[in-house]
């Protein structure tokens, strides 16, 4: 009996050590991959969200970008700034209400994404090199998996 609740500690201690790395690779994958990403498409992905989210509409408000690209104020905000001084995008003032910040891409910015998708796509294409279909497509079934257990932890 002491033997066997030796071995079901030790699967469950291999288990934790094994949930521990995968969660370690996550983090270093990512690590690696973001400064890589910036790099090879000259833009952040942060950005690239919030230029993307820009292509679909015609304006938004800041706070319904920042909504839609899940990103805290301070760090849009940040971000606008700095592509608006690239001339990629516009921003002005609700005349109605000052305390609103209307959002909208510029023509440049416009014809700029695309090469950035390119990139994008051109980057992805090597993270996944090698990868079967059916490979990509089990991982990303894992990973979703992953993401709603990580959403549904509740902390009091």
């Amino acid at each position: 009996m002491t033997r066997q609740l030796n071995e079901e500690e030790d699967a469950v201690s291999n288990s934790c050590r094994e949930e521990e790395k995968i969660i370690v690779q996550l983090n270093d994958i990512y690590k690696q991959m973001s400064p890589k990403f910036e790099r090879c498409t000259g833009i952040s992905q942060s950005r690239l969200d919030i230029l993307h989210k820009l292509f679909e509409v015609d304006e938004i408000s800041q706070t319904a970008l920042q909504r839609e690209v899940n990103i805290d104020s301070a760090a849009v905000t940040r971000h606008l700034k700095q592509l608006e001084g690239k001339g990629m995008v516009s921003r002005r003032k609700n005349p109605e209400d000052n305390r609103i910040t209307f959002v909208r891409l510029t023509d440049d910015g416009r014809g700029r994404i695309k090469a950035y998708r390119e990139e994008k796509e051109l980057f992805i294409s090597k993270v996944f090199m090698n990868f079967t279909k059916e490979e990509r497509s089990a991982l990303s079934g894992m990973l979703n998996r992953i993401q709603v257990n990580v959403q549904n932890i509740e902390y009091k």
